[in-house]
């Protein structure tokens, strides 16, 4: 079979498609014929040797931590029923594997796929769209807010944008680049600003209106979620779970700010996703339910699995839109 490895820590070129031998499922386990991989921002932050709190792997490696596809063999221990079942999995952070043609996965990570769900479908929403359902259980959103989305052309973005408006919710998308705004704008956005363009900081005051926003979803941080958090009027929320601008910057106002005007900031993924009820694995059914149901649409952005090195350029430079996916096929 041929997979992506990777030899050594640095650019996106470190990604070599290689013909590598067919791994076997262990007991508990299965092994996935692949159609779709999930490509995640923390992959491309792993790939380049950053761990920011987890631990980087052995190499040489396989990346990719979300897979769907039909289960092709299965190990000792697991209900045959299991065989020829189009499935979705999160492998995981240190067993990954998913940008090959064949993963392994463990039963306890998978989640059978109806047929109305693609596989490239499935893999956005096991990763990036439990996110989105975890951080919506904490938003509460409801027809009185008036919701600015940051990075909103993301894979999250998109998400996030289509449920405040599915809330009745005011929407105000920022994003990178003026493509980016007609794309946020068709997903049902009440106004798209581009963070990159002069004086764009008056043009969300303008989109917001004079009582400023109730809540700033932010997965950009630095400058920009800065910026968007004063947009919030007092008594507002910052709920935030990325740092795109700048690895490790999340956006922060002076504590003193935050106490006079009122506003909450709170950090809305991670470990907090777990200790929700149900845990992670509620959130990931969830998250394909919605989806399956058409209620959240997640955008798509597809390379080859021979393109992976292209993919993780095109995502750290903030080329895309939506989630990005390899198709092995």
């Amino acid at each position: 079979m041929y997979a992506i490895r990777q030899y050594a820590y640095g650019p996106a070129d470190m990604l070599r498609h290689e013909r590598v031998d067919r791994p076997e499922p262990g007991a508990g386990e299965v092994l996935i014929k692949v159609d779709a991989a999930g490509v995640h921002l923390m992959d491309t932050v792993l790939r380049a040797g950053s761990d920011l709190g987890l631990p980087l792997l052995e190499l040489p490696m396989t990346p990719g931590r979300e897979a769907a596809g039909t289960v092709q063999s299965i190990g000792a221990e697991v209900d045959p029923s299991w065989l020829g079942r189009r499935v979705v999995a999160y492998l995981g952070h240190e067993r990954s594997g998913g940008y090959a043609e064949f993963a392994v996965a463990d039963t306890a990570s998978l989640h059978a796929l109806p047929s109305s769900l693609t596989a490239a479908a499935a893999v956005a929403m096991i990763g990036t769209g439990r996110t989105v359902v975890g951080v919506l259980d904490q938003a509460q959103l409801t027809a009185g807010d008036t919701v600015v989305v940051t990075a909103a052309a993301g894979g999250m973005g998109i998400l996030l944008v289509q449920a405040a408006r599915r809330a009745g919710a005011v929407v105000v998308g920022l994003v990178g680049g003026r493509r980016k705004t007609e794309h946020v704008l068709a997903e049902g956005a009440d106004a798209a600003v581009d963070y990159t363009a002069d004086g764009w900081a008056a043009r969300l005051a303008e989109a917001v209106g004079p009582d400023g926003a109730s809540v700033v979803f932010d997965g950009v941080g630095g400058r920009t979620g800065v910026t968007a958090m004063r947009s919030l009027a007092s008594g507002g929320r910052h709920l935030y779970y990325g740092w795109v601008s700048d690895p490790g910057s999340f956006a922060a106002l002076p504590a003193k700010e935050l106490t006079r005007r009122g506003i909450s900031s709170q950090f809305v993924a991670g470990p907090t996703l777990f200790a929700l009820p149900g845990g992670i694995r509620a959130l990931e059914r969830r998250a394909l339910e919605e989806a399956a149901a058409g209620r959240l649409r997640p955008a798509l952005t597809t390379y080859a699995l021979t393109d992976a090195a292209r993919a993780h350029r095109a995502l750290e430079s903030r080329a895309t839109t939506g989630k990005v996916v390899l198709l092995p096929g």
